[in-house]
Parts: C-alpha cells; structure tokens; sequence
C-alpha cells in the first residue's frame, strides 16, 4: 500500500526557508568575524595574559564594541542559519524571542532617550570626561576620541578646558609634562595646505587667551556639536533606525511563518499502516514467555 504520508497538503516554504538562511548566514560570519577582531586586539594589547586588565582602563575600551556586537550578531546568525537550515523549531523560537528582545530594548531606550534628554546629556557628558582621564591608557580608546574630535571638529566634552582632568594636558605647576595646558592634535583646526598631521599642533594652546585659541584649535565640545549634528541629520538618523526596527520586526515575521509550517507539516504527518510497520526483532526470552 502506498500514498502520501502527509495530509492537508500543508509543505515548508523553500523560499522562506532558503531566505532566512542566506540573510543569517552572513550575519554569522560577519559576527564571527567581529570576535575574532576583538580578541585578535586584546591578544595584542596583552589582556589575554591578565584577564583582570580587562577593568584596569577607566574609559571605554573600544574592543568591547567588536566583542559585545559580535557575540549578539554570531549567536542570531547560528540560530537563524541553523535553524532554517535544519528547520528547527527551538531555534527559530529563540532567533525570534532573541529579536524581539533586541527590538524591545532598542525601542525602550529611544523612548528614554527622548523623555530624559537632560538626564542622557550629564550621562554623555560624564562618560566623555572619563575617557578624557583615560585617554593615554589605551591606544584603541586614543583613536577612537581623535577620530570624534576630528569628524565632529570638537574639542572635550563642552570645551578646551575639560582636557584639565587628563594627567598629560593639565595645567598645574606640578605637572612635568610637555602636553601641559595642550590639547590633543585632533582638536586642531586642518590645514588644507599641510599633508602630514602635525601631532604638536596643540602644544601649550590652552595656556593662550581664548581669542587666539580659536585660530588654533575647535574651541566647541563634542557634546554640543553631537547634537547639532543629529538636528541637522535628524531625517537621515530616524530613516536607519525604521530601516532596522522594520528590518527586525521582517526577520520575526519570516521566523514565526517558517515555525508555523513546520508545526503545520508535522502535525499531518499520517503513520504508515500496522501492516507496513516493521516490527522490531524480539528476544528469545520474549518469545519463550508468548508460548509458554
């Protein structure tokens, strides 16, 4: 006897299927991929060999972007990737309870932000100052606040003098370093002329008025020029926040459908007759103990 072991003519959708594979599977390399970059640098930077430094650096160690955005972009992509591939319910449940709940906080906290916007200011403000105190401990945190300083051409977190709370730049009488009452070299106005970046530019600038300051360096801190930019990209910035919540919110909605006929497919799964079952061998014993 022979037929269609399925009723209700209830079939996966490859192409559902097939998509969320291919879209997950690049997320799971590039996540992979941001892993291995951070600790490739922390392997450089010696945290490796002394876990504990992990919390020795008072600012942000920009290595924890790439570890922390990795982990959550490898641990979506497996399940995803995975799940579709092998359609595996648990996995998909979790690729879309694990969006969800990225969804979620990423909206809570635009709503906090919008509703606490003083509150996030003296945070950012706090944050900035102290990574300016840290500013010499860590290469990658040093690139990371010239980079900011130079694409917002800012300088500290509301002006010059907050480079007062690094070590390196302070102006008391005590300090013996050259970098005193100076400012980093990203504060600096560019110079079209100049090829090389001058790494001295801000060399004993702030111990000038404040009128000659301005010809030398961005006098402005990159809290208010932060805020000046999103007022001025303010389309561009809510465009890429719906692009990614929709985007989110397609990948549940594609998961959720592909978990459906999945369910749907095995639960009209008819068993093969009684008499096309193969029985499994029984022991001697058993069969001693029918007879008997």
């Amino acid at each position: 006897m022979s037929g269609n072991p399925y009723k209700g003519g209830h079939e996966v959708s490859c192409c559902i299927k097939y998509f969320i594979f291919g879209f997950n599977i690049l997320f799971w390399l590039l996540g992979m991929a941001l892993v291995g970059i951070g600790i490739w640098a922390w392997s450089e930077k010696g945290v490796l060999s002394n876990i504990s430094s992990i919390t020795d650096l008072g600012g942000l160690d920009p290595v924890w972007l790439f570890v922390v955005v990795g982990g959550v972009m490898f641990i979506l992509g497996f399940a995803g990737c995975i799940g579709a591939l092998r359609e595996n319910t648990f996995l998909l449940k979790f690729f879309s309870v694990f969006l969800g709940i990225i969804f979620f906080l990423e909206l809570t906290a635009g709503i906090l932000a919008f509703v606490f916007k003083d509150w996030i200011k003296d945070q950012l403000n706090l944050f900035i100052n102290n990574n300016i105190r840290a500013y010499r401990d860590d290469i990658d945190l040093q690139n990371l606040i010239d980079f900011t300083q130079e694409y917002w051409e800012c300088c500290g977190a509301f002006g010059v003098d907050d480079w007062n709370l690094n070590i390196y730049f302070n102006c008391t009488d005590g300090n013996p370093s050259r970098e005193k009452c100076g400012v980093p070299f990203s504060c600096c106005t560019k110079d079209p002329a100049e090829d090389v970046i001058n790494t001295q530019c801000g060399y004993d600038i702030r111990a000038k008025p404040d009128s000659e300051q301005k010809d030398y360096i961005n006098v402005k801190g990159c809290v208010p020029q932060f805020e000046k930019w999103l007022q001025d990209n303010l389309t561009l910035v809510a465009g890429i926040f719906i692009g990614v919540a929709l985007l989110q919110i397609f990948g549940i909605c594609l998961a959720q459908n592909l978990v459906s006929d999945i369910e749907a497919v095995r639960a009209s799964w008819v068993p093969p007759p009684l008499s096309m079952r193969r029985l499994p061998p029984q022991s001697c014993k058993k069969s001693s103990a029918y007879y008997s």
